[in-house]
């Protein structure tokens, strides 16, 4: 039975209404859906810093609809000082959250389009910002429905999963990234079960992707981060897959800390381990993980679970929130134009060099 994404359950995270953004409150969830309006740049900043927008993908287009907002009342008077808020505005949101790509992709892209229109009147450069925002999410859900249904030839009738993190609709525009693969793995009937990581600090895991398999009636358990040595000997696995903040030029991930734990685990039960990554996480810029910028979190995260202390208050606390994986301990990138084995270094250039070409 070939996928039909349409019975897959609508989830919009993110959402534009007329004059502002709409978005689902992910620190709400599991207990309340709420959602937001959100009709400023400075709310936009603090939705992804605090983690009511995040999976890399939903950072880039609630970033895009951030720069249109922080620019709509900017002045009109000529284009020098338009650009001179755009840089402003964009230094502004670049500082919410450091290691996901997407958010400088959609600012690199705002500021391309606004470059290219330098001729254009500034309220033209407006519209047309807005215009990049929607294209940007359109694309976005796109780019998910096709992660999913490549990656179906590596998902075997029966799998038994396991994957980390939130990588569904409410990390992106729509369907996931990794969870997209799920997710047409259940529509094409394969019965697949999903081991969830509960992602600690902050439960990703089972606060959200739990959350999203419920409402799809996909089978799956919920299993502390520390089980997962345990399931993969005991239980059996056919596969991990993972989405990502940031892929390097040689293959190395940046993703939900935890992941590297995940990778060397697989490694050594000779499990496949799959990285799920839209083309624009890729950053052909850096060509080691050891580039990739690592956001260090409050040390609240860590100290309490909501309000709930699990640590004395003084306790000293490390928290990164993301790690690196090393690209060997990865059997292959499944991307929205097909899948990337290794080499990487030169498998990935070929499928970028050629993305850019077509």
């Amino acid at each position: 039975m070939s996928a039909n994404t349409s019975e897959i359950p609508v989830i919009q995270s993110i959402e534009w209404l007329d004059d502002h953004v709409r978005i689902i409150d992910q620190t709400c969830l599991p207990d309340r859906e709420v959602h937001l309006d959100l009709f400023e740049v400075g709310k936009i900043w603090e939705a992804i810093r605090t983690l009511r927008v995040r999976g890399a993908p939903a950072i880039g287009i609630i970033t895009a609809y951030g720069v249109y907002l922080g620019l709509k009342e900017a002045p009109e008077t000529s284009f020098d000082e338009f650009d001179e808020s755009r840089e402003q505005i964009c230094n502004y949101l670049a500082l919410s959250r450091p290691t996901a790509v997407n958010l400088q992709w959609a600012l690199d892209r705002a500021t391309r389009c606004i470059h290219e229109m330098k001729n254009q009147p500034v309220p033209e450069i407006k519209t047309a910002l807005l215009e990049l925002a929607k294209t940007i999410h359109r694309e976005d859900k796109a780019i998910c429905a096709a992660i999913g249904k490549n990656g179906q030839e590596l998902v075997p009738d029966y799998a038994r999963i396991l994957t980390h993190c939130n990588t569904g609709s409410l990390a992106t525009g729509q369907y996931g990234t990794a969870l997209s693969i799920i997710y047409h793995a259940h529509l094409q009937e394969k019965n697949v079960h999903v081991w969830v990581d509960e992602t600690r600090p902050l439960l990703q895991g089972s606060r959200l992707t739990s959350w999203e398999l419920q409402k799809s009636g996909i089978d799956h358990h919920i299993i502390t981060d520390s089980m997962a040595g345990w399931i993969m000997q005991r239980q059996g696995l056919d596969l991990v897959v993972v989405g990502t903040d940031r892929v390097a030029a040689n293959g190395d991930t940046a993703n939900k800390i935890g992941t590297y734990s995940l990778a060397v685990l697989a490694k050594h039960h000779k499990i496949p381990f799959y990285v799920a990554a839209p083309l624009s996480s890729i950053d052909r810029s850096l060509s080691s993980g050891a580039d990739i910028p690592i956001e260090e979190r409050s040390a609240e995260e860590l100290r309490k679970i909501g309000q709930y202390p699990t640590a004395p208050a003084d306790a000293p606390v490390y928290n990164p929130a993301f790690d690196i994986t090393p690209h060997a301990l990865i059997t292959a990138f499944i991307t929205e134009k097909g899948i990337i084995r290794p080499d990487f270094t030169e498998n990935i250039a070929l499928m970028m060099d050629g993305e850019a070409a077509g």
